[in-house]
């Protein structure tokens, strides 16, 4: 299973700066994010410490449902 950071990967950069993009790009120059990270838990109680905008964690929430249904076996 490749990490939520690797699928995220696909939004940076996006045309439309809508905040699947914007939270792509942050994690991209957030050093310290969980990139290797295939865990929920983990990857939500670092953005809940270092949130980059208000709709960060919801947008978490909604892109981690697609990561987790294209992830499945």
């Amino acid at each position: 299973m490749k990490s939520f950071y690797h699928f995220m990967m696909r939004y940076r950069g996006n045309k439309q700066l809508d905040n699947a993009r914007k939270l792509a790009d942050w994690m991209f120059y957030e050093h310290d994010f969980p990139k290797h990270s295939n865990d929920y838990d983990d990857i939500s109680r670092y953005l809940e410490w270092h949130t980059p905008f208000p709709e960060a964690i919801s947008t978490f929430d909604n892109l981690w449902d697609s990561y987790i249904e294209e992830e499945k076996p």
